[in-house]
């Protein structure tokens, strides 16, 4: 499999260059060459194969040339190693737990996938890289715990200061060793610019080998694909099938319609947004305008300029009709997304976090439409990530899970930084 910049479809590179380089020369994000349907078999037995089992299928369909079959398998075996469970909150509303996995995210499965393949290609070839992350919360601390003591490889996490939770915060900054964490004065669009930035100085790129673990790198994308598959396979197929995906920079509903192209029969997306709605916006109005982000209690989903934005206008050929014949957008604010937290808990017992709540209101403003579909909202990351805000809104102590309660007490260790390139590259260098 070759894969091409979204600037330059001519501009070709193997996986290995796609993976280790992260972002295109030209400043574009890589794509594969393309995607080909999955065998009609396959789709019609996914309800008899493991996850595992599955994954191990797609993986080898999308880069089985590349990496040899051991290596995929157990690419695959750490990667979804973790439970995946389907709950059902309401008539035709379920809810996809993506929190299972050792840092209680969704982009635990994009982070260990590119740790073990980043890893392979290190060992391999006898190189040290460093990664360059930008965290609006749940990626650092994902990345963070995929690669901590990977060998050959170094890990630099780039975070606004003050606008990540306290425990995602500890996640990432308190493992030491080939992890260090920068506290950016700025936003996460002042992190992540960093990260392009010096992804755009040749002399760094060359000097550190840098690669990145955002869901900029096309191997972030490739695991993100997987869960739509599991789900799919444990629902009823008496009805078309809607997934409501709570948005930030947009890799989880790009690995959803990678899914679909490889034949996986879902019938919408709904983008969920919080008050940053620029993807939204675009939808209604044709028009995509960049601005800086607004900080919100779903956090993770705090991005104004949203990097995977350009891998689905790729998917699409850059045809707004296209897009909008298959993902409708809808945004909702801070006091929406805690009245939907506290009326699912009051009715259910169900604890949504921020992000979750989200996608859930999604999904139910499009169901009420839509009456012949059944809805999955993603539920990204456990609320006890989220302490302060879900038991100020549900009046409900949440029960932390030991791995995120033994955080507590740990000193946080972090270099503090401006969001000015000239420091960050002189940091760097040095």
């Amino acid at each position: 499999m070759k894969f091409y910049s979204t600037n330059n479809k001519k501009l070709l590179v193997s996986l290995r260059e796609a993976v280790t380089k992260g972002l295109a020369p030209d400043g574009g994000l890589y794509m594969p060459e393309e995607i080909k349907p999955l065998p009609s078999n396959f789709l019609s037995g996914l309800d008899k194969l493991s996850n595992a089992e599955m994954a191990g299928y797609i993986t080898s369909h999308l880069i089985g040339e590349d990496v040899p079959e051991n290596v995929i398998h157990q690419l695959v075996a750490d990667t979804v190693s973790f439970e995946v469970p389907l709950i059902q909150l309401a008539d035709r509303i379920w809810s996809l737990e993506l929190f299972h996995g050792p840092t209680l995210a969704f982009k635990d499965f994009g982070a260990r996938f590119m740790a073990s393949l980043l890893g392979y290609f290190a060992q391999a070839e006898g190189d040290q890289f460093t990664i360059l992350v930008a965290t609006s919360g749940d990626t650092g601390s994902a990345v963070a715990h995929g690669f901590h003591n990977v060998p050959g490889i170094k890990v630099i996490v780039l975070y606004p200061s003050g606008k990540v939770s306290d425990l995602q915060e500890k996640q990432f900054t308190t493992l030491g060793d080939n992890i260090t964490a920068i506290e950016v004065d700025g936003t996460f669009d002042d992190c992540q610019r960093l990260v392009k930035a010096a992804f755009g100085d040749k002399h760094l790129r060359e000097q550190l080998n840098l690669t990145s673990a955002n869901s900029i790198n096309i191997a972030r994308l490739i695991p993100q694909s997987f869960y739509y598959f599991f789900s799919h396979a444990r629902m009823p197929k008496s009805r078309p099938l809607v997934f409501s995906v709570p948005s930030g920079n947009f890799g989880n509903l790009t690995g959803g319609i990678f899914a679909q192209r490889m034949g996986l029969p879902i019938h919408h997306f709904v983008a969920a947004t919080n008050s940053n709605d620029v993807v939204p916006q675009y939808l209604k109005t044709q028009t995509f305008e960049a601005r800086p982000s607004v900080q919100t209690i779903s956090n993770a989903m705090d991005v104004g300029d949203p990097s995977n934005f350009a891998r689905l206008l790729d998917l699409f050929n850059h045809e707004y009709k296209l897009f909008v014949k298959e993902i409708t957008g809808f945004a909702f604010n801070d006091d929406q997304t805690r009245s939907t937290m506290k009326e699912v808990f009051l009715r259910t017992g169900y604890m949504l976090d921020p992000h979750g709540a989200v996608g859930y209101l999604g999904l139910t403003k499009y169901l009420d439409v839509n009456k012949e579909a059944n809805g999955i909202f993603l539920e990204t990351a456990h609320p006890g990530k989220f302490k302060e805000v879900v038991e100020a809104v549900l009046d409900k102590k949440v029960i932390l899970p030991e791995r995120l309660s033994k955080l507590q007490h740990k000193e946080k260790k972090s270099i503090k930084m401006t969001k000015s390139f000239t420091d960050f590259r002189e940091y760097l260098i040095g």
